[in-house]
């Protein structure tokens, strides 16, 4: 008979450390490995009880798919690259938000590159370490002009979805109606018998804040009134308040519209503390709709983007295009609705 050898892992040692494998939950399961493979891969031609099975077995071992085999087999990895420039903006951290829950719902997982500043060089090292983690496709979230340069090239042969229109037509695009946005907040404005109406815009490399900009300006000239000089931001409540200084002390400005509802809050109150009143002597409407809008004080009247539904249709794209059934190349324009709350009012009788 042959002796044990002194040191020499049981079988049952040996599975623990390695895992357990297909053809462990075969056996507990009595099936096939063949069957087993198919539950794994989420194939549909298992019957539900012997589905059922097999999961419990699964989940009674600890069993988890080999996922970088089944990438090798499949071509695909089931995880996708985001490449954002900030992470500290609402709105930023509420799209990556709905990414990431729409990707989990697919069956992706998502990996995340923060670009500290949008240039091609930061962006040429973000797609070199996401395609280092193999990724199956990639959604960019870059407010600034750095996608439309010529000399940004972005990999041959892999699917990406860019969230912030940009002036190239090559890619699937996701974005706020920008412009439906801003023209609702300045003619609200305008409806309330202001005269005219002040923009703090955010930075002047972002679309968003160049397309808010935009239409506020052309909604004024539509309206014959006069266009003020335009009030640079940077999407900080500092900036807002900096510029509610300025506003503060100049009677006749009795209508803001800010570009982002955190610089309205900066503008609120630099009004407070020097005694301007909100709306009795100036209408503030910020664009964002945070989730803390309706507890500023007073209620900020603002502008409502569709965060969420903006994430979900990046991944509906970007997956549509991994999965060999691509839509045009286009713009998903998500709308904007106008929210009236109690920062906004009638404007005042000036002396």
């Amino acid at each position: 008979m042959t002796e044990p050898v002194i040191g020499a892992p049981s079988p049952q040692s040996a599975r623990a450390r390695r895992g357990p494998s297909l053809a462990d939950v075969a056996g507990l399961a009595g099936v096939s490995t063949q069957t087993v493979s198919r539950v794994a891969n989420g194939l549909t031609n298992v019957e539900a009880a012997t589905r059922d099975r097999v999961l419990r077995s699964m989940q009674e071992l600890g069993y988890r798919p080999n996922r970088a085999a089944r990438a090798l087999r499949s071509g695909h990895f089931r995880s996708l690259g985001v490449i954002m420039f900030t992470l500290s903006s609402y709105g930023n951290m509420r799209t990556l938000d709905a990414i990431a829950v729409s990707a989990a719902t697919a069956g992706y997982s998502i990996n995340v590159v923060p670009v500290e500043k949008p240039t091609q060089k930061d962006v040429s090292v973000a797609f070199s370490r996401l395609l280092g983690l193999a990724v199956d496709g990639i959604i960019i979230v870059i407010e600034a002009h750095i996608i439309d340069r010529a000399d940004v090239e972005l990999p041959p042969g892999l699917s990406v979805v860019v969230i912030d229109s940009t002036e190239r037509s090559d890619y699937p695009q996701v974005d706020t109606d920008q412009a439906q946005g801003a023209r609702l907040a300045t003619e609200h404005l305008l409806s309330l018998g202001h005269s005219t109406v002040w923009h703090i815009a955010g930075p002047a490399d972002s679309y968003s804040a160049t397309r808010r900009a935009q239409t506020w300006r052309s909604v004024l000239e539509e309206n014959g009134r006069v266009v003020p000089e335009l009030m640079q931001g940077d999407w900080s409540t500092t900036a807002g308040y900096e510029h509610g200084l300025t506003i503060a002390a100049r009677p006749e400005i009795t209508a803001v519209f800010a570009a982002n509802d955190q610089m309205a809050l900066g503008v609120l109150r630099a009004l407070h503390e020097n005694g301007r009143r909100v709306p009795e002597d100036v209408s503030v409407v910020g664009f964002d709709d945070m989730a803390e809008s309706d507890s500023f004080w007073p209620p900020l009247t603002t502008i409502h983007q569709e965060f969420e539904a903006t994430g979900r249709r990046a991944v509906e794209l970007l997956i549509a295009e991994i999965e060999s059934h691509p839509e045009p190349a286009a713009l998903s324009s998500m709308p904007t609705r106008l929210v009236v709350r109690s920062s906004t009012g009638p404007a005042p009788t000036l002396s």
